[in-house]
């Protein structure tokens, strides 16, 4: 009889709608839930399933965060693996460290798939390397590291957030090319949407299935987190692209544009062509600048304070940390300020003066008293102050060392003109990285300027 409803229960699952799904597991016992939770492929919504027909090579799974992308990654490789005898399988993440922490151990990887099916796999996380009692084995690879693929054949990959790669174009190509075991090789690509040139191919090829989903079409999630996330990303491009999967495209007239994003991002293992950041600490760098953009007002409903640290090494600059707050009193961003400064060994403040000089300055200090404060007056609007910032990004001075997806929402939002389409009212963080930026590249005898006010 329990089998019986449960079975009943799923029919049921996989037909309502999302409320009155809400209410169905609410209703159910501990074991219900997980005896459903297993009969996967009955109750997910379509966005989670293998497309129909035989015509397709690659599964791109376009999705909202929190949409399920890594379970139903991990379900269709748990389910061809099983099916068949001696596949080889490539699991490709950002990174090795990303590919094993989610894809593999994570709450909605393999190894919970393979648990919730009571299937036990052997795992060597020493050698990457996961076993099926049939033979089926699955290889972690990383994004980071386009040379690990090239050479290895797999039946079938999964490759997840493509857009993070480092060295995506490179791992893919290597990829593709030995995706050619067995009768018919096919990968899923699990991705939050990024515009980069990659991911428009792969989605424009012929061969590829696209399917799409948001946030809030996962039952498993807090409803007051997807009320949150709605109510303050609602509306906006980041919102958008992150909750509701949609592929942007450039802002037309944008300063920055993804290309040009995509190219200055570099680090250890960077495929940009750029020259590869200093050492973390100060002692690497010529000079480090906190950048800081204070809010106009106070509390929650304020702008958010913009906290960019940036250093220079020669002519490069660099952008090294986002650090901005929203919400927080005179007091609360001006500390934020002063750990900013203490983690990466500088002393030295610019921050924007419009919006009560004196105050600035005096709230920063009182921070903390070694703190060097210039302030700096704009008498410029923002995006003709970007401008020339957004020309050493594109002439490769200038560069982010790593992922700011905040900060690189607003800098795709700021066009030339004066227009601003980005997250949020007014691009806080971008500014404050135009400002230590600024301070950085502006030399006289080989020492950094600003103008004092």
């Amino acid at each position: 009889m329990k089998a019986k409803r449960r079975r009943e229960q799923t029919i049921l699952l996989a037909k309502a709608t999302p409320e009155v799904r809400r209410r169905l597991i609410r209703s159910m016992t501990w074991q219900d839930v997980i005896e459903t939770d297993a009969d996967y492929e009955r109750w997910v919504n379509d966005g989670q399933m293998e497309p129909a027909g035989d015509g397709w090579r690659t599964w791109l799974m376009m999705a909202g965060r929190g949409f399920g992308k890594t379970r139903a990654g991990a379900e269709w490789i748990f389910r061809l693996a099983e099916s068949r005898r001696g596949v080889q399988i490539a699991l490709v993440g950002a990174t090795i460290a990303e590919a094993r922490a989610v894809m593999v151990e994570g709450v909605s990887g393999l190894l919970a798939v393979a648990k919730s099916h009571r299937r036990r796999l052997n795992w060597e996380p020493s050698l990457g390397r996961l076993t099926w009692p049939n033979g089926s084995t699955a290889q972690l690879f990383s994004g980071d590291n386009s040379d690990g693929l090239r050479g290895p054949e797999h039946d079938f990959a999964w490759c997840d957030e493509l857009a993070k790669w480092r060295q995506a174009e490179q791992a893919w190509d290597n990829l593709q090319m030995g995706l050619r075991r067995g009768t018919r090789a096919r990968a899923l690509v699990t991705t939050t949407p990024r515009p980069m040139p990659l991911l428009e191919r792969i989605r424009g090829q012929q061969w590829t299935a696209t399917t799409t989903g948001k946030t809030s079409d996962n039952l498993n999630l807090d409803e007051k987190f997807v009320e949150v996330m709605t109510a303050t990303y609602g509306g906006t491009r980041i919102g958008a692209q992150e909750l509701d999967g949609v592929l942007l495209q450039d802002v037309e007239g944008a300063l920055w544009t993804r290309e040009v994003i995509e190219r200055a991002r570099v680090g250890p293992s960077t495929a940009s062509g750029g020259p590869p950041p200093p050492g973390k600490l100060g002692e690497d760098f010529d000079r480090i600048v906190v950048g800081v953009d204070p809010p106009a007002g106070a509390g929650e409903g304020s702008d958010a304070c913009g906290i960019v640290v940036a250093g220079s090494c020669g002519e490069a600059l660099y952008v090294l940390e986002d650090a901005t707050v929203r919400g927080l009193s005179p007091d609360g961003w001006a500390n934020r300020v002063a750990a900013a400064a203490a983690r990466w060994r500088t002393d030295l403040v610019v921050a924007e003066a419009n919006n009560g000089g004196a105050m600035v300055e005096s709230v920063l200090k009182a921070a903390d008293l070694g703190l060097k404060v210039r302030l700096v007056h704009a008498s410029k609007g923002k995006s003709a102050r970007a401008e020339p910032i957004a020309l050493k990004f594109e002439a490769g001075k200038a560069f982010l060392a790593g992922a700011f997806p905040e900060l690189e929402a607003e800098l795709g939002g700021m066009t030339a003109g004066g227009g601003y389409e980005g997250p949020g009212r007014s691009p806080d963080r971008a500014d404050a990285m135009v400002w230590a930026l600024t301070v950085l590249g502006e030399t006289r005898s080989g020492l950094p300027r600003v103008r004092r006010l």
